[in-house]
């Protein structure tokens, strides 16, 4: 009776550790995702690492189920199978946090984010802690440090436009480029949307540039235009 209560407890103990470390993990880059206001936080983070963690410990500790097939048989599984079933649930998770906005697409980064701290659960399930702490503490570097090297790297920025003009004041795609140049901005898709009384004439504008994106420029010029009833200016940032 004693042994089996030690056995216990030292199996908890092995349990515990595991799934302390795997909400850590998940928390810190959750902190750094909520810091930012992005979708999938600091609670979202600690379930899906806890989680994967939760079901990999699950798969690696087969010899404690109750659960027998056939009267002295003991059923076995491959834990790799655990783990492609968890990593398959994740997109489904990651896919509720991308979404489009226009010509944008939001989330991706989060979603990744999300991708990369099951894994650091799984790593944690299966006993390999000096992999999760490294693979847990890179995904910080780079959702949290690189971001500094990512804003000053020369890249081009991505703009959405929406411009809404009154009826019969919208001008040609000509003049809007010319407008748009003027801001340090190449448009590469222009659509039109026309309501349904016709009254207004929308134009949904994705543009590019180089970075720092000239926008109080650009909004400064469109509250000169004639015409326009209303207009965002949203720069991209996953």
């Amino acid at each position: 009776m004693i042994m089996g209560v030690a056995a216990n407890w030292a199996l908890n103990g092995a349990l515990i550790g595991p799934v302390a470390a795997a909400m850590t993990a998940g928390g810190l880059i959750g902190i750094e995702r909520t810091y930012h206001g992005h979708p999938a936080g600091f609670r979202t983070h600690i379930l899906v690492c806890m989680t994967s963690c939760v079901l990999m410990l699950a798969a690696m500790h087969q010899s404690t189920w109750a659960f027998v097939a056939l009267p002295d048989q003991r059923l076995v599984i491959d834990p790799t199978r655990m783990t492609h079933g968890i990593l398959t649930g994740i997109g489904f998770l990651c896919a509720g946090v991308i979404f489009r906005e226009g010509f944008s697409v939001h989330g991706l980064t989060t979603a990744a984010s999300l991708w990369t701290t099951s894994a650091v659960g799984v790593m944690f399930g299966i006993g390999l802690w000096d992999l999760a702490l490294i693979a847990g503490g890179a995904t910080l570097v780079v959702l949290a440090i690189l971001r500094f090297l990512d804003a000053r790297l020369p890249h081009v920025g991505v703009v959405d436009v929406t411009l809404r003009w009154a009826r019969d004041a919208a001008p040609g795609e000509t003049t809007l480029r010319g407008l748009l140049s003027d801001s340090g901005l190449k448009p590469v898709r222009i659509g039109h949307v026309v309501s349904h009384d016709g009254l207004i004439h929308e134009h949904h504008i994705k543009a590019r540039g180089p970075m720092p994106l000239r926008v109080d420029d650009l909004s400064l010029r469109l509250g000169q235009q004639g015409g326009l009833a209303g207009f965002s200016v949203m720069p991209r940032d996953d």
